[in-house]
């Protein structure tokens, strides 16, 4: 049975709390210890039992960890790897969830000189536009993908006990290059939000912002939702993964461009196919996750 005796999470929020759930329910824990620069958040983590205990002493909360994840946001993680640097034993695997990857890697070498082989980088890819320890689910990981980007020097124990990790509270592992993975997480998540939130910035400063959000339907307030996330984080995610950001940022733009000059000159054939191609694209991706999650299912 997989069981960490002791797991120390480094900012207790919505991801670390989610995974002391997760671990918890399914009895793969026996002490889950947090720390954190905000006393009130850690209170409130042990008020609720998401965790066992608390202290504003790293070194007191890591000493004797079999796992510490470092949950904070990417540049504050940064910070944290410098102040557990010297903390950090041959027994103890560290993992983190930054959204960012490559930035994570570049600051152990710094720090580090190189990233240690018990260091396994990790994002789960699951979230909510809630954040906080109070809104940490049980089931936050479950059928969602964790990617995890070893290095040439990851050592192996160290690599499955995370993926272990992870699978055991439902989430389907995979393992990717750190290029690779802020590429794609440029394109696929962190534009999304800088893109609702520039949505909803510029309509909040429109004069008629008032019946603007009065009158918003469904399609808006589904795609606005997630400029409802913790903009701080997201902040420091723009930041981190600049230059894969602008990249989609620009082909976005000349995209849209196109649409644009095809609206203004009337131009129906376009405007239908790019409709068309993008309802295609989605539908044959969405749908097919879909129906491969249903015949996994044992009530199908």
């Amino acid at each position: 049975m997989f069981l960490i005796n002791k797991l120390t999470i480094i900012g207790l929020g919505l991801m670390g709390g989610s995974l002391a759930k997760a671990l918890k329910a399914q009895g793969a824990v026996g002490e889950v210890v947090a720390t954190g620069r905000r006393a009130e958040s850690l209170e409130r983590g042990l008020q609720l039992g998401v965790i066992d205990s608390y202290t504003l002493d790293m070194a007191e909360a890591v000493a004797g960890a079999d796992v510490v994840v470092i949950a904070t946001p990417t540049l504050v993680a940064e910070k944290v790897m410098a102040e557990l640097a010297p903390l950090m034993t041959a027994n103890m695997v560290v993992t983190d969830v930054a959204s960012v990857k490559g930035n994570i890697q570049k600051a152990a070498e710094r720090i580090f000189g190189d990233v240690p082989s018990n260091f396994v980088l990790g994002h789960p890819i699951a979230g909510s536009e809630q954040s906080g320890v109070e809104a940490s689910a049980v089931d936050l990981f479950l059928d969602h993908r964790v990617i995890l980007t070893p290095l040439a020097n990851t050592s192996d124990a160290a690599l499955s006990l995370i993926r272990s990790m992870w699978e055991t509270c439902g989430a389907e592992v995979v393992c990717m290059d750190v290029a690779e993975h802020d590429a794609v997480l440029a394109a696929t998540s962190h534009l999304p939000h800088v893109l609702a939130y520039t949505l909803v910035d510029a309509l909040a400063q429109n004069g008629a912002a008032a019946d603007i959000f009065r009158f918003a339907a469904g399609g808006f307030r589904d795609f606005t939702r997630i400029a409802s996330s913790d903009p701080t984080m997201w902040h420091d995610i723009a930041l981190a993964n600049r230059d894969a950001i602008l990249q989609g940022i620009d082909t976005f733009a000349a995209h849209l461009n196109t649409v644009r000059g095809a609206i203004a000159d009337g131009d129906g054939d376009v405007i239908l196919e790019t409709f068309e191609r993008a309802k295609h694209a989605r539908d044959e991706h969405f749908l097919g996750q879909y129906l491969a999650r249903q015949k996994k299912s044992p009530s199908s």
